[in-house]
């Protein structure tokens, strides 16, 4: 009797068993399956409108005499774009003036067929995606539409710590922040196109389990560097306020940089040289010392020679260099003017080499850039334009977007914060996708992108000569696994009615 209790008591347990795994499968199909665009409008400013001529124009008329134009303005005062006293009818009276206006089509839904209809190809004239979901809901739902297509992507993760600090979640387990970045980085991964970058920012809370993660993703061959960026100090000056220390200031972050592919070269990360240096060269040891030896790279030059350590150029580069020079003292004494004047005047393409006692010095030429190695910390890595407590600076990653990628390429951002990544993108000229599930999209990111578009003369813009303003970039939702769950509890609710 005992016995057959037992054997039903596990044939229950067993059919239990299969029911939750049945209903967990049933989980995972529902999470894996690709989710609904919801609530999607366009921003876009007027000048885009406008260059469609007569049909254009006549858009504009259409939404200057819109109902929803009210509340368009009421937002770009909100937003610091026009003064108080601005009216709608001031666009047509001084179109240059108010051509970056960017148009929002939530308030304009019954015409925005006509604005967008403008367009051959809406995907191409789109600057922008900018998608509020769970990252890694955007990241599968829309790789199709992205497979291979994005050359950059920059994230700032939030960092593992003991308890939230942020508007997110940052208190998760080793563990569990590890898989949450794996599963996403393994889907980021597939939109990067074969010569495309990753930036996985992070500070010593995280840093041992990224550069792990990211060798298992991206494999360890495809590692590039590890970067040091700026974080702050105390100030100088109040030493005496500290005593009995734990431990030191923590004065940086690591950014860990991979490539897709391990054959992808690139030309170079640079930084704004100082104006003496743009203005002025300077001479500098031909010479490259012990630690270089070859001796093919040793010859005479000038009446020196050299028995250890090598020259910087090869024999026939340094004789030219030195025939360059000599033709320059001689023109210089008619013409009067300094080496730089010369360079310049002849196309700035001489090198030169001369004595100067017993060494042989090689002329370094003005740069507007210089070369810069990993460390960063000349750069302030984060800002604090927006309130947002984790704002990267737009200094940072104009220095990431503009080393790794041209205009027109596709740069990404799955942890989107306060939206720098995207508005540095904008700025210069590179089109972007960025992912955020927090309220501040709203808040935050939404209205930044429009000063954007508006022209925003804050971070990098005076930088950036050939940023004036405009734009054109879609926003929207994505149905999360929440929301899926809901339907189908609602639905069963109602059917069993």
């Amino acid at each position: 009797m005992e016995q057959e209790k037992l054997q039903i008591t596990k044939e229950i347990v067993q059919k239990l068993i299969d029911m939750i795994g049945a209903f967990e499968n049933e989980l995972l199909k529902l999470w894996y399956m690709p989710k609904a665009v919801l609530n999607a409008s366009y921003v876009i400013t007027l000048d885009r409108i406008a260059k469609h001529g007569d049909i254009g124009w006549k858009v504009i008329d259409e939404i200057l005499n819109h109902e929803g134009i009210q509340e368009q303005v009421k937002e770009w005062k909100t937003l610091g774009i026009v003064n108080d006293g601005f009216s709608a009818q001031d666009i047509k009276a001084c179109f240059d003036k108010y051509k970056f206006l960017p148009i929002d089509t939530k308030y304009f839904k019954d015409i925005e067929a006509d604005i967008i209809g403008l367009f051959g190809n809406i995907e191409e004239a789109l600057d922008g995606w900018l998608i509020k979901s769970e990252n890694w809901q955007a990241l599968n739902t829309l790789l199709p539409k992205f497979k291979e297509k994005v050359q950059t992507i920059y994230i700032d993760p939030p960092f593992n710590l003991d308890k939230d600090q942020f508007a997110y979640r940052t208190n998760y387990k080793d563990s569990t922040w590890a898989t949450l970045l794996e599963n996403r980085l393994r889907l980021a991964k597939e939109w990067l196109n074969e010569n495309g970058s990753i930036f996985v920012r992070c500070d010593y809370n995280g840093n041992w389990i990224i550069r792990c993660v990211m060798d298992e993703v991206f494999g360890s061959e495809n590692f590039r560097n590890e970067i040091v960026v700026k974080r702050g100090a105390p100030k100088a000056g109040l030493i005496s306020q500290f005593k009995d220390f734990r431990a030191m200031t923590n004065a940086y972050d690591s950014l860990y940089w991979y490539s897709k592919n391990e054959n992808t070269r690139f030309t170079g990360f640079y930084k704004e040289a100082p104006e003496i240096k743009k203005k002025f060269g300077f001479w500098a040891d031909f010479q490259k010392g012990e630690a270089y030896d070859r001796p093919t790279m040793r010859y005479e030059i000038l009446g020196v020679s050299i028995d250890k350590g090598q020259w910087k150029w090869s024999k026939e580069r340094a004789y030219k260099a030195v025939e360059n020079y000599l033709k320059y003292l001689e023109i210089s004494k008619e013409t009067g003017e300094s080496l730089e004047e010369y360079w310049e005047r002849t196309g700035k393409q001489f090198e030169f080499i001369k004595r100067e006692g017993n060494k042989i010095k090689y002329w370094v030429q003005p740069r507007e850039k210089l070369l810069i190695d990993n460390n960063w910390l000349d750069i302030p890595g984060y800002s604090s334009s927006f309130g947002f407590q984790t704002e990267n600076s737009e200094i940072l990653l104009k220095r990431v977007i503009e080393s790794t990628s041209i205009e027109g390429d596709l740069i990404m951002d799955f942890f989107l914060g306060s939206g720098t990544t995207i508005a540095v993108a904008h700025k210069l000229k590179r089109k972007w996708t960025g992912v955020e599930m927090g309220e501040h999209f709203w808040t935050v990111i939404l209205p930044r992108m429009k000063r954007v578009l508006a022209y925003d003369k804050s971070g990098i813009s005076k930088l950036v000569p050939n940023y004036k303003g405009g734009g054109f970039f879609v926003y929207f939702e994505l149905e999360q696994f929440e929301d899926v769950l809901y339907k189908l509890d609602s639905i069963s609710l109602w059917q069993n009615d």
